[in-house]
């Protein structure tokens, strides 16, 4: 059995408020292994952005620990958390100029600084990021030129090229059409297969999470934060305690029925 990329102890996120801390999901212990592809479902405003932001190291847990590779991402400094995990968040890419080439390349900057030259291994990690998300031709055309599919694989690539054992991705298919939905999570399997690369999103397409995902985590305010595996949710009936509506429930095969 391999060892945990990723492991979380008593880890609470949330809030500093004026007075007390304001908790969002509390005690988590979470282990993510090598080419593990998760994704995290529930509500809006369960803590799906906020566990993102903490275990990528941009926000502070209130307790807890998280460990990446075994080292305490707390005693790391930036340039060296942006070796170990690279973020992916779902504003929109406003590039102007940029090529997609030196948008990709900028995830390099860890290693080299900025400006800085790039070396032939370099090169070589951005050629293979490029073929990875099917960018091949592009490599020269102006990122505002790109249709949102093809900036999300542009940011993909920029996340791969950061060479990190863990990839965190803030709702990669908001605002795409259903075939960049499906390519981009497809792509995303196939990295974390090939590539070795433990993957976290969050999203809202259940569907795909069910088909093409490892693990999920099944997220809500007042119950907390499930674990399972897709087969689990759907059998366990932890959609409907998740999603709880008077106009529709889900079977056990994890689809919509309504009435």
């Amino acid at each position: 059995m391999f060892d945990p990329v990723l492991h979380t102890t008593h880890l609470t996120i949330g809030y500093n408020g004026e007075k007390n801390p304001e908790p969002v999901l509390k005690d988590l212990n979470l282990s993510v292994y090598p080419k593990d592809l998760i994704a995290m479902l529930g509500p809006n405003g369960c803590g799906k952005s906020t566990l993102l932001r903490t275990l990528s190291g941009l926000q502070k847990p209130l307790s807890g620990c998280i460990r990446i590779n075994g080292e305490d991402i707390r005693k790391k400094s930036v340039k060296e958390k942006a070796k170990i995990i690279s973020l992916v968040l779902t504003e929109p890419v406003r590039a102007g100029g940029v090529t997609v080439v030196d948008l990709v390349s900028m995830g390099r900057y860890p290693y080299v600084g900025w400006p800085g030259t790039l070396t032939q291994n370099d090169k070589d990690k951005i050629a293979e990021a490029v073929y990875r998300m099917g960018l091949e031709g592009y490599e020269n055309r102006f990122v505002s030129e790109l249709s949102d599919g093809e900036r999300q694989r542009v940011m993909i690539a920029k996340a791969l090229v950061q060479d990190t054992p863990v990839i965190l991705l803030d709702e990669p298919t908001a605002h795409l059409d259903l075939n960049n939905r499906v390519e981009i999570i497809s792509l995303l399997r196939s990295i974390s297969v090939n590539m070795s690369k433990s993957i976290i999103l969050s999203t809202h397409e259940l569907e795909l999470a069910l088909n093409l995902t490892d693990r999920i985590w099944l997220i809500n305010k007042d119950l907390g934060l499930f674990d399972k595996t897709p087969g689990e949710i759907t059998t366990d009936n932890l959609l409907n305690k998740v999603f709880p509506s008077r106009l529709f429930r889900f079977n056990q095969k994890g689809k919509m029925e309504f009435g």
